[in-house]
């Protein structure tokens, strides 16, 4: 039976993908960079200048807000119009100090040596980056605009490469359903079949002797039990029919695809020891080798 979903849009999104924003105001251009991979939980790693540097949390914050799982790898640059003015400023106070400090040593250690400038620039205090005022939220700002249009383009692309897993899903689970249909069909074809040989066998050994054929009818049944794959047929469609839903959820469905492939594997499984057909064994050995290549792809669902 063939199962048969309204095609709504995928709903599934790769843990993959990349996402780039850049925005421009009062002379601050912010540019971000998104990289995401697999990962079982969402894990955020950032590299952002130092000016960005106590937005971290916020940083990672916002992200959490459009992204469940993948690892992610956040880059921020930030420009700025100079206007003739340079990007450094000079800490005169701190200067001061640690000349003061230096010549200290200098003289408890009795070197001829004098303090020079060189000196100086090795401390990073002496040369800062100015604080101008309303600098900070507007950078801030700024950036938040640039990290939003990244995190569109990363799930622009998550969302287009979920769209070709959904295809491939669809098509390997139509394929499972072909062949559970026809070892459906087979196994209706095994039983009877298998009834008429146990019974010639039977008849053949105890050729001279009664058959109780009441004792015979219930074992024949027994085997017919045994060899009935059709309630685990039933169950691996219903299974099917609920990954195909669940392709279209709203809500990332990662976790419920794979719970459902294992499900699949346990049925596949029981018809495999079920069955002592050659046909059906290859035709399991077929369905298990898609819902392997499904599960591989699943690593890849948020």
């Amino acid at each position: 039976m063939m199962c048969k979903a309204q095609n709504r849009g995928s709903m599934i999104a790769s843990m993959t993908g990349y996402g780039r924003g850049e925005v421009a105001r009062r002379g601050i251009t912010v540019a971000i960079e998104l990289r995401s991979v697999n990962s079982r939980f969402l894990e955020v790693t950032t590299r952002l200048p130092r000016s960005l540097s106590l937005r971290e949390n916020e940083v990672k914050e916002i992200v959490r807000k459009k992204i469940s799982r993948g690892k992610v790898n956040l880059l921020a640059t930030v420009d700025r119009e100079k206007n003739g003015q340079l990007p450094l400023a000079i800490n005169a106070s701190a200067a001061r100090e640690y000349y003061k400090l230096l010549n200290q040593l200098r003289k408890t250690v009795k070197l001829k040596e004098t303090v020079k400038l060189e000196h100086l620039l090795r401390f990073s205090e002496v040369l800062e980056q100015p604080v101008l005022d309303g600098a900070d939220e507007d950078e801030w700002e700024v950036t938040q605009q640039a990290l939003n249009a990244a995190l569109d383009d990363l799930a622009t692309m998550r969302r287009n490469e979920g769209e070709e897993l959904r295809k491939d899903f669809h098509t390997r689970i139509a394929a499972i359903e072909q062949m559970l249909s026809r070892i459906e069909a087979l196994s209706n074809e095994q039983v009877p079949a298998e009834r008429t040989r146990l019974r010639e066998r039977i008849q053949r050994i105890l050729e001279n002797e009664t058959i109780d054929e009441g004792r015979l009818e219930m074992e024949l049944a027994l085997l017919a039990d045994r060899l009935d794959v059709t309630e685990e047929c039933v169950r691996f469609n219903s299974h099917n029919k609920f990954f195909i839903q669940a392709l279209d959820d709203k809500e990332p469905s990662g976790r419920k695809l794979n719970f459902l492939i294992q499900e699949m594997n346990r049925e596949a499984n029981t018809i495999g020891s079920k069955s002592n057909s050659s046909e059906i064994a290859h035709m399991v050995v077929s369905v298990k080798e898609e819902l392997e290549k499904i599960r591989e792809q699943l690593q890849n669902i948020e």
